[in-house]
């Protein structure tokens, strides 16, 4: 009953700030929004871009990934709210008609992923429980993203340091990290989550070494002035935004909903330590690029600089983490300013958030990849491989091509769908 309630709540919240320009879930989105609040679009237009950008997102993306876990993966909802919101009408009467489909489609993503599972569940080969494998290789992979953005930023010799200093800290902690504690009890650090922290703290001590040329006002503090009234716009908004950042944090915290791939696979396995790690990366990626385009769009993000979801993570009661969200979001607004003039400062870090999200798409795409095959050969040992290496490379020769991370999630769901009807016609006996 919470969780209907919440995915309700945050569906309808979610389209009404998308239908008022308020936030938008897209990046691509965001600073396509002015053009509509300013009279330069009309409303057709948005949500057909809205639409285009995307739907292929939510079906080939999203749904692939809640399906793999009992959690949604955030981009299924608020991808959806930001094509109801745009394509609702203009005034009040738009307003209501966002809130009530917003709501509806958050339910029916709720029921509607229940009712597929429940139905694979009857088939022949039931290959939901082999889907779990998809994420396996994420857990261990994921360590070795702070070493790519340290070679993206700093170069291979580098990269291959951080690399080396991760690799070693994981295997230190594996035979080292276990702390005896009174009357028996022992305190065990994970390896993995401590392989990705070493690596995280190696990357910051590169980035800010770098240092801005003194006398040097930077981009970002210029845009703060040509941009100023779109700032107070985001400020004006914060109260609606501070709800919606609560919603974020609450629906994280009831175990619903993860904000990236990474923690919703880390979730799934129980490991919280390691997928509020995950989210915290993903956050520090996405301040420079939330700020920005806050700043010279207006438009905020519904998730905000993401760090929302940290919160749900970290705290396990929804009412409180919905009032710390809530919170994190008014701080962020608040320190938009500041934050555009820190980046200045030290543009290391700038650049750094640009390699964290070219740097975790990578490695996705790599480990899910991966994981795609071997859930597929879970599925249907000897055709697994090849179907999946056979969908990775045609997906490349497609017009209209899935993003690649999602093609090793698609091709696993699909090989068993393909499974199940060779078995109805005896050509399968699993």
């Amino acid at each position: 009953m919470l969780a209907n309630v919440l995915i309700m709540l945050l569906g309808a919240l979610a389209s009404i700030l998308a239908n008022k320009g308020i936030a938008v879930f897209n990046d691509g989105l965001r600073p396509i929004v002015p053009e509509h609040l300013e009279g330069r679009m009309d409303r057709k237009s948005l949500a057909a871009t809205s639409l285009a950008l995307g739907f292929g997102l939510v079906v080939g993306f999203g749904i692939p990934f809640s399906l793999t876990t009992p959690i949604l993966l955030v981009h299924c909802i608020l991808l959806g709210t930001d094509i109801i919101g745009s394509s609702s009408p203009d005034g009040k009467k738009g307003v209501v008609i966002a809130g009530i489909i917003g709501a509806l489609y958050g339910l029916g993503l709720m029921l509607g992923l229940q009712f597929v599972v429940d139905l694979f569940a009857m088939l022949p080969i039931n290959f939901l429980p082999s889907l779990g494998k998809v994420g396996a290789p994420i857990v261990v992979a994921f360590a070795a993203f702070p070493a790519l953005v340290v070679a993206y930023q700093y170069g291979f010799k580098n990269g291959l340091i951080a690399f080396l200093l991760t690799f070693i800290s994981r295997q230190f902690f594996q035979y080292y990290g276990t702390f005896a504690l009174a009357e028996g009890k022992n305190i065990t650090l994970n390896q993995d989550g401590m392989a990705l922290l070493v690596g995280m703290v190696v990357m910051i001590f590169f980035a800010i070494r770098e240092k801005a040329p003194e006398g040097s006002p930077g981009a970002n503090t210029a845009l703060l002035g040509i941009f100023s009234k779109r700032v107070a716009r985001v400020k004006k908004n914060m109260p609606l935004l501070a709800i919606m950042g609560g919603l974020i944090a609450a629906t994280t915290s009831a175990g619903i909903m993860a904000g990236d791939p990474i923690s919703l696979n880390l979730l799934a396995q129980g490991k919280y330590s390691e997928a509020g790690l995950a989210a915290l990366a993903r956050g520090i990626g996405f301040v420079p690029l939330v700020a920005t385009t806050a700043i010279t769009t207006g438009v905020y993000g519904p998730a905000g600089m993401t760090l929302v979801f940290v919160v749900g993570i970290f705290i396990k009661n929804p009412l409180i983490a919905f009032i710390v969200g809530a919170i994190v979001i008014v701080i962020e607004i608040m320190l938009l300013e500041v934050i555009a003039k820190g980046l200045d400062k030290f543009p290391g870090m700038k650049s750094c958030g640009d390699h964290i999200r070219t740097a975790m798409s990578r490695i996705l795409e790599i480990a899910l990849l991966v994981g795609g095959m071997v859930a597929a050969n879970d599925i249907a040992p000897g055709l697994g491989y090849l179907f999946v290496a056979g969908a990775y490379v045609l997906n490349k020769t497609s017009k209209k091509p899935l993003v690649d991370m999602a093609v090793g999630p698609v091709a696993a769901i699909s090989l068993g769908i393909i499974v199940n009807i060779l078995s109805l016609v005896g050509l399968y006996t699993g």
